[in-house]
């Protein structure tokens, strides 16, 4: 219910009960909960219709706040969001990644920063969601095969950012989290099934099976980095701990690419899609052969889970002018499923969005469960 106000607010009581299926008494009910608890309030009366008026009632946008940060080898972002979902403040800082201690602190250091320049007391935030490469593991309070950020996979990590935050905090795998984020605000919205395939420093895949996120039994669903694929060196004892795929087709296999066939530093994932661009052979052949691995990645995705839609994401999965075309042609020579595919307009920033919208959901069952409303 408390979604149906969110969207569609200012809302009266019958328009509630179409948009939930629920009885009038029991939105009634609920509405008297939420009022109470001031999570929603009332926004004046309805005009211009037929009868009497209704009473028509909102979301009470500042009765909680809620962060979303996404922890990336390169880049850290972080929002803070009102119960709307509106994004009142947001930071983005290089990572410091020499240590997981280096890290944390960061962490604190922005999300405070960023209650400090809304207003706020920290103790205002509800909720914080934490998205990273990896996969959390709840019951031992660990990230494992985060291998781009330098000892995140330690025991206790997840006790450390509590106390850094000092907050009720999840964790959730960032490619999962931009998942969520293209179901809430980019081309996954209205879709029952589809794929976001995140390239960037790693490779890994976010599904939404019939209009929700699919973690796998152990929370490991999507780790595609380990597909052993054609051109890739499954065997190798590197690969079985970082993955086959990741390392042909994540930034540093961009960069190992381009050195190998003789381009000159500096070498970036970046700068060979800039010179690819600028019309650079050796750079197109580059993002020739890497469309290929990912197309392969797709191909097997497709075959498996039959989505309707695959998003092209991540830094380096979000160069649709370059990738696009090439890898759509080699979905049609490689297999007889073709789904629709498409670049993320969201781009980098969906792990953030989904950060903030699994947040906002934590934040507002604890609200209204509990009666957490800060004075």
């Amino acid at each position: 219910m408390l979604e149906a106000i969110r969207e569609r607010g200012p809302i009266s009581r019958a328009q509630i009960a179409r948009a939930t299926g629920l009885s009038k008494p029991t939105v009634s009910q609920a509405l008297m909960a939420l009022t109470s608890s001031r999570l929603a309030r009332e926004a004046g009366r309805s005009s211009g219709g037929k009868g009497p008026s209704a009473v028509l009632y909102e979301l009470n946008a500042r009765a909680g706040w809620v962060v979303g940060i996404d922890v990336g080898r390169a880049w850290v972002r972080a929002a803070l969001a009102d119960l709307t979902g509106e994004i009142v403040v947001r930071r983005d800082e290089r990572a410091r990644v020499r240590s997981s201690q280096t890290l944390i602190s960061q962490l604190g250091e922005i999300a405070r920063a960023l209650a400090d320049e809304a207003g706020l007391r920290w103790r205002h935030v509800t909720f914080a969601t934490i998205g990273s490469p990896g996969v959390f593991h709840p019951e031992l309070g660990q990230v494992a095969l985060a291998h781009s950020l330098p000892g995140w996979g330690r025991q206790g990590l997840v006790e450390a950012v509590q106390r850094e935050l000092g907050t009720n905090i999840a964790f959730e795998n960032d490619v999962n989290l931009a998942a969520l984020g293209e179901l809430w605000r980019g081309l996954g919205k209205d879709v029952e099934h589809f794929v976001v395939v995140h390239v960037g420093t790693g490779v890994g895949v976010g599904l939404v099976l019939n209009g929700e996120l699919y973690r796998g039994s152990s929370g490991a669903a999507g780790e595609i980095g380990y597909l052993p694929l054609v051109g890739t060196q499954p065997y190798e004892p590197e690969s079985r701990k970082r993955g086959a795929l990741d390392a042909v087709a994540g930034a540093s296999g961009v960069v190992s690419a381009a050195r190998r066939l003789g381009m000159a530093p500096p070498l970036t994932a970046k700068n060979v899609f800039s010179a690819a661009r600028r019309g650079d052979r050796t750079a197109m052949r580059v993002v020739a052969d890497l469309a290929k691995r990912i197309s392969l990645a797709v191909a097997a995705v497709a075959s498996v889970v039959d989505p309707e839609l695959v998003i092209l994401g991540g830094g380096i999965g979000s160069n649709g002018d370059l990738l696009l075309e090439r890898v759509e042609r080699e979905i049609e020579q490689l297999s007889p499923f073709r789904p629709r595919i498409e670049v993320s307009v969201l781009r980098e920033d969906a792990t953030l969005n989904g950060a903030v919208w699994m947040a906002l959901q934590a934040a507002q069952d604890r609200l209204f469960d509990r009666g957490e409303v800060p004075a």
